[in-house]
């Protein structure tokens, strides 16, 4: 049943903090925020994209360094500072055309489980929070900003099919 709600996936919606990063955050004395994001999320984003994935960001907080990683990865649909992740994903999928089930969320938190509550697959990093491991479709072994986005994009891609074209340009 969860490989086949992944096999439907076309779009993926990240959280930030404590999914992309690993919920740390840093402040200098300049008032600057630091955050650490894993480059393996990021290659696997970008594979996403090679596999045909629309990938975009929904965060309740706001950071320019979030923008910066997201230009980075090539993700186009950021939206901080809200929370209302269920109308904003309601706003992309009618923007974009995909339905509900052809939508992925990535969560960590309680804010997290509304929008888990209406997209077709929802998954939790292995360090959310209880409840939040209990409401998702696929938990993954990876804490957030550890490995834990290009897990869930390697087990989407899998699923679709995809993971064994984009392997084999790394091996010939």
């Amino acid at each position: 049943m969860v490989i086949e709600k992944a096999k439907k996936i076309k779009l993926l919606i990240l959280d930030v903090d404590g999914v992309m990063t690993d919920g740390r955050i840093i402040i200098g004395d300049d008032g600057k925020e630091l955050k650490f994001f894993d480059v393996k999320d990021g290659h696997g984003i970008k594979l996403a994209h090679r596999a045909g994935l629309t990938t975009a960001i929904i965060s309740g907080r706001e950071a320019k360094l979030v923008l910066l990683r997201a230009k980075e990865l090539g993700i186009e649909i950021v939206y901080q500072n809200t929370h209302d992740k269920v109308g904003i994903c309601e706003k992309i999928l009618k923007q974009k055309g995909f339905s509900a089930e052809e939508t992925a969320y990535i969560g960590d938190d309680i804010v997290d489980l509304p929008i888990m509550s209406k997209v077709g697959f929802s998954i939790a990093v292995a360090d959310a929070l209880p409840y939040v491991k209990d409401a998702a479709d696929l938990v993954t072994e990876k804490k957030g900003g550890r490995g834990a986005v290009r897990e869930a994009i390697e087990f989407i891609l899998k699923a679709q099919g995809h993971w064994e074209k984009l392997f084999e340009r790394y091996t010939g």
